[in-house]
């Protein structure tokens, strides 16, 4: 079992090494400049998300979409997926992973906009869509969308399910004294009581759980952050310095290479805003939108809030913290998270435990419309119940099992799903370009798109 573990991290260290990171980064920074920068357009993008599109198709609202989408991405990785890169590749990580989510945003724009470009309607009036879609119906690559639909359920109960699942019973054991079995059941009767729902009731939960989870957290990062004001302004610059060369801070805060940095840094960002994975459009696909690039620009924001607001206010929370606190050791990621946020008095720990669980929470809701929907590609309705009990079940398993194995096989299926959809979004750039210029660029963001385009 050891050789089997020392295999797949070896396998998951070589996807995500540098040939990985340049592509990824790469495509951020092919279609930010291709498409002229929708960056600057996340204002009016955040307008459109919490705006209803009247008389437009879907299953679900904008913000609905956006909603659960945020719930898949908002979680783990956020909190301890920023400090374990503080941990690995020193302060200046959590530039490089604020940079991943400003380049991410084009990416996420482009994720969105082909949702709804390539997506199909069921005789039952469902929107169906995702990379999966692009692939086979803009490229005509159906073996590579039948790949990506493959890595996408398995990762869901990964990287989506098992590993959330022992976030939270950890968390509560360590915290509260729950046995990891008790947590597993009441977890896995939570999550059963929304799966089994289908789209709507998980949008439902989702679009009331991510806006109260989301602010609570930033206030309290706000809050800690006052506390800490002192350090702050050191903080941003030990990042920035850290980021383009090694640098030292008090209490052994040693910045690891530029290379680590860097690694670390834009590996974490993926992990937390999933620019590039193609697990968000999947969603997209489902909302009621008149047309390509509204639902794109309300895609777009998930980047935003995920990675340049949460992320980088994490980041700043961690390294303001252990310059504050030189006696926490920066070794590990959950421990560094841990104690810098202890060292808070009152708000620190509930915060960090209440932020915890409630992100995990809905990122399992969040990815089992994923896996479902890549399930649905791959084998139609009839194995739809089967994947959700079995996605309740691995739900359990998660609390109550080692998860190293998992934990890399997940990030193996993350890194094979993100090779097709960026290949998909780069060969479909013309398209890109094509309908930004038609309703944004032209200012057509009113019209409704013609479906025999």
């Amino acid at each position: 079992m050891q050789s089997f573990s020392d295999i797949i991290g070896a396998v998951s260290d070589f996807l995500w090494g540098w040939p990985m990171i340049i592509l990824l980064l790469g495509t951020h920074l092919f279609l930010t400049v291709r498409l002229a920068f929708p960056q600057r357009k996340i204002f009016t993008a955040i307008k459109l998300s919490v705006t209803r599109d009247k008389g437009a198709t879907g299953d679900v609202s904008q913000f609905g979409a956006l909603a659960t989408a945020l719930a898949a991405t908002i979680g783990t990785g956020n909190i301890i997926g920023v400090a374990t890169a503080v941990a690995l590749g020193g302060p200046g990580a959590v530039l490089w992973c604020w940079l991943t989510g400003v380049f991410g945003i084009a990416t996420k724009y482009s994720e969105g906009l082909l949702a709804i470009k390539y997506r199909v309607k069921m005789p039952d009036g469902t929107m169906l869509g995702g990379p999966m879609y692009a692939l086979e119906r803009g490229l005509k690559l159906k073996w590579l969308a039948i790949l990506f639909a493959f890595f996408t359920a398995c990762a869901a109960m990964g990287i989506g399910c098992s590993v959330q699942s022992n976030a939270i019973a950890t968390l509560c054991d360590n915290t509260l004294g729950v046995a990891p079995w008790i947590t597993g059941v009441v977890l896995t009767l939570l999550v059963a009581a929304v799966v089994l729902g289908g789209v709507k009731s998980i949008a439902r939960v989702c679009g009331m759980l991510v806006p109260f989870m989301a602010l609570f957290y930033v206030l309290g990062c706000v809050y800690i952050l006052i506390v800490n004001g002192h350090f702050v302004w050191p903080a941003i610059k030990l990042i920035c310095q850290a980021a383009f060369a090694p640098e030292a801070a008090g209490g052994g805060l040693v910045g690891g290479t530029v290379i680590m940095a860097a690694r670390y840094g834009i590996a974490r960002g993926l992990f937390s805003n999933e620019s590039g994975l193609g697990s968000a459009p999947i969603v997209a696909a489902a909302a009621q939108t008149r047309n390509p690039v509204r639902q794109a620009l309300v895609s777009s924001t998930g980047t935003f809030w995920d990675t340049v607001i949460i992320c980088a206010l994490t980041g700043l929370v961690i390294v303001s913290s252990i310059i504050a606190y030189p006696d926490i050791s920066y070794q590990d990621g959950a421990a560094l998270t841990r104690v810098a946020f202890s060292k808070i008095p009152f708000v620190g720990t509930p915060l960090l435990t209440i932020g915890l669980i409630t992100f995990a929470f809905s990122t399992i809701l969040g990815w089992c419309y994923y896996g479902e929907r890549a399930m649905l590609y791959l084998t139609g309705t009839r194995w739809m119940q089967a994947y959700r009990v079995i996605y309740i079940i691995v739900a359990f398993l998660g609390c109550v099992i080692n998860l190293q194995v998992v934990w890399n096989l997940a990030d193996c299926m993350n890194a094979l799903m993100a090779i097709p959809n960026l290949v998909s979004l780069i060969l479909l750039s013309g398209v890109l370009v094509r309908e930004t210029k038609h309703y944004l660029w032209n200012n057509n963001l009113d019209a409704t798109m013609d479906h025999n385009e």
